[in-house]
């Protein structure tokens, strides 16, 4: 079987998740892979056939994303890349006819889909915001930003043939073609061994946010911090902070030492702390939904704390919280990746051998 694969390129945890299931496809499968930003490089690395292309990207202010920003360096690209990207897509057809296309969260791929009719199946953990139903009592203050956001995420892949949602929380799902399953993992994560320890893991995805050294030296507690200084080669220690330059080993090592977490509401490693059993504070980054419904959801099953806004307040109120955290923690299992995986294979199996079916399907829409 031909198979385009497409990543969105804004943070690395599509990257992560992606690499994970393209392991298994490019062991049985011709695989294609489209993605764009710093998860090119990371998946180029790994895998034949990757194209980079454009993608959106996000500008941060502090710990919330600048849309003023956002928007000037999306035009700026959408008038350098989009081009590009059409060439590209020339290219892929005249070397490559998929059969089926795989999609995380990526336009591209799915534009391609349509184009030539055919099925698209999406994996990824966002479209939980619209497939599944919510309780309003959860949603209390967010309705706007949950109704635009929905929309955003509706209108991403529309007319999927099917719909992979990987998730540690499960709603009810509201529409057909969807199946919910356990957050897919990467090998590290599955083989690292959680063991208590005392320091907190603190990733920071802002480097602007300046604000949270302060926070973090009045707990007193070791903390090893990630991303919030990408300039450094080495350790720097600032009394009771440890700045630690990205390692992978490095950070998943701490990661499963941990005494508790702190991060904004990314899905990857809020997953991966929920697998390996870590209570996390998580302050979302102010304007993405997906990271508000993700940290609501954690403190609902007990599994960490959400706020708005790190303060000492804040911080000092998860603390207390991280013993029940810990106990709550202990009922999440799940088996690897192997629900997801055996799910995807048979959307594959199921969606080859309907895309006759499917192409005429589209073709009367149209």
């Amino acid at each position: 079987m031909r198979i385009l694969y497409g990543v969105v390129g804004e943070g690395m945890g599509h990257a992560t998740r992606s690499r994970v299931l393209l392991e298994e496809l490019t062991r049985e499968h011709e695989v294609h892979i489209v993605v764009s930003g710093r998860a090119r490089d990371y998946l180029a690395k790994r895998f034949q056939n990757v194209h980079g292309i454009w993608g959106y990207t996000l500008a941060y202010e502090g710990n919330s994303v600048s849309k003023w920003q956002t928007l000037l360096q999306n035009l700026q690209g959408a008038v350098t890349g989009w081009p590009q990207n059409i060439r590209q897509y020339f290219e892929l057809v005249e070397k490559f006819q998929p059969d089926v296309v795989v999609s995380d969260f990526e336009s591209f791929s799915y534009m391609f889909a349509k184009l030539h009719r055919l099925p698209v199946i999406s994996v990824d953990n966002m479209q939980i915001i619209n497939r599944c139903k919510h309780e309003p009592e959860l949603l209390v203050g967010f309705e706007d930003a949950y109704e635009g956001t929905r929309t955003i995420v509706k209108a991403k892949l529309p007319g999927a043939f099917h719909y992979l949602v990987t998730t540690f929380f499960y709603p009810p799902v509201r529409k057909e073609r969807t199946t919910l399953a356990p957050s897919i993992l990467r090998p590290e994560i599955l083989e690292a061994k959680s063991e208590p320890g005392e320091h907190l893991l603190v990733y920071q995805t802002s480097t602007t946010n300046t604000e949270l050294p302060n926070i973090l030296k009045q707990s007193g507690l070791p903390c090893r911090i990630y991303g919030l200084r990408r300039d450094i080669s080495e350790d720097v220690v600032d009394g009771n902070l440890m700045y630690r330059p990205f390692s992978e080993k490095g950070f998943i090592d701490d990661l499963r030492t941990a005494r508790a977490v702190v991060a904004g509401g990314g899905y990857t490693l809020m997953s991966e702390a929920v697998y390996l059993h870590k209570p996390l504070l998580s302050i979302p980054v102010e304007g993405q939904f997906e990271q508000v419904i993700n940290a609501l959801y954690l403190e609902k099953l007990g599994y960490g704390m959400y706020t708005k806004q790190l303060t000492h307040e804040a911080l000092t109120d998860f603390l207390s919280r991280v013993p029940q955290c810990q106990e709550a923690l202990k009922g999440y299992t799940q088996d690897g990746n192997k629900q997801l995986i055996a799910a995807l294979r048979e959307q594959l199996e199921r969606a080859y051998e309907h895309r006759g079916h499917w192409r005429a399907e589209m073709a009367e829409r149209e």
